[in-house]
């Protein structure tokens, strides 16, 4: 009897949108050509390799238009763009014919083009190029390098992501700050039952677990082990004296800690969120928005106030 098995189809489009779960830092990666002009890619597939000696790598596909001048190239540099520069990859990526006459720079070392304002940049010899499937490895000894206090450009599931507001938030705290968590559990979303109705759990600020007021604190009393990924929504709430600032991330609560959970813990499945008892409107409005943006897998960032504001979508890189 044969032992022939049919493997099953590998769906490529599929394995793109895996990969593209993986938050990432985005670059431009640029050299110098023989005849003395610059040239440059926008790219994601960046990584250190190696402290003793100082080597990094990037990957350039073998169909790009510049494969055929970095894969001979003796020298490179990357910049590792600030949130900022989301332009600037957005040039690095097109096929305009001049991309450096829009751009600020400037050469280092080897005399391959660095960004300026870049997070980071590291100018480089060519070490060693290895054939790797539709792409190649170009991997770099680092003789130069310089580095900032710029927030990182990051990039995720297609999108640009916007570190420093994230960061900016960890700064809410106090009597007027209310920072709060969209959680979901491998059964449905994380509410609280509390004589208001439900709502989402929340804290005066994010740290530390060790005090209870914190969100962390208020996680950790209630027996939830939470991955905190990404900044979902920061508002104001209120006005005058009492006007007060809103912080929500979103999340994840492992399933294996459902035991330790606390009795004011439901776990609501998307599609069966009673709205009515959801009290709090703003709340209520934002989780909308939520399970709406759940099921388009395109999250954005609500900025503004209660009355009025705007989803700032995450905008999808060239």
């Amino acid at each position: 009897m044969s032992d022939f098995r049919i493997e099953p189809a590998f769906d490529a489009a599929e394995f793109r949108r895996a990969l593209g779960a993986f938050v990432t830092g985005v670059t431009v990666v640029t050299t110098i050509q023989p005849d003395g002009t610059p040239r440059g890619f926008t790219a994601n597939s960046f990584t250190s390799v190696s402290l003793d000696p100082p080597l990094i790598l990037v990957c350039i596909a073998k169909t790009a238009a510049s494969h055929d001048v970095f894969s001979v190239t003796d020298h490179f540099a990357v910049s590792v763009l600030a949130e900022d520069q989301k332009s600037v990859s957005g040039v690095f990526a097109s096929k305009s014919p001049d991309k450096f006459a829009q751009v600020a720079w400037r050469a280092r070392a080897t005399g391959a083009p660095v960004m300026d304002g870049a997070a980071a940049t590291f100018d480089c010899r060519t070490h060693e190029v290895v054939e790797a499937g539709d792409h190649v490895i170009l991997i770099g000894r680092v003789v130069d390098f310089a580095h900032s206090h710029s927030s990182p450009l990051g990039y995720c599931r297609g999108a640009y992501v916007n570190f420093s507001l994230s960061q900016d938030a960890l700064a809410a705290t106090g009597a007027r700050a209310q920072v709060g968590a969209i959680l979901e559990h491998r059964d449905g979303l994380v509410l609280l039952e509390t004589q208001g109705g439900l709502q989402l759990p929340a804290g005066v600020k994010l740290e530390p677990q060790s005090d209870a007021a914190s969100l962390r604190g208020v996680l950790a009393r209630l027996g939830l082990a939470a991955h905190l990924d990404f900044l979902f929504a920061v508002f104001e709430s209120g006005s005058g004296p009492s006007a007060s600032v809103r912080v929500y991330y979103r999340g994840r609560v492992h399933s294996s800690h459902a035991a330790m959970m606390d009795s004011a813990i439901h776990i609501v499945p998307l599609a069966q969120i009673p709205w009515k008892a959801v009290r709090d409107e703003a709340e209520r409005s934002m989780l909308q928005r939520y399970v709406r943006e759940r099921s388009e897998d395109a999250y954005g960032i609500y900025v503004g106030d209660t009355e009025a504001g705007q989803v700032q979508p995450l905008a999808v890189a060239h």
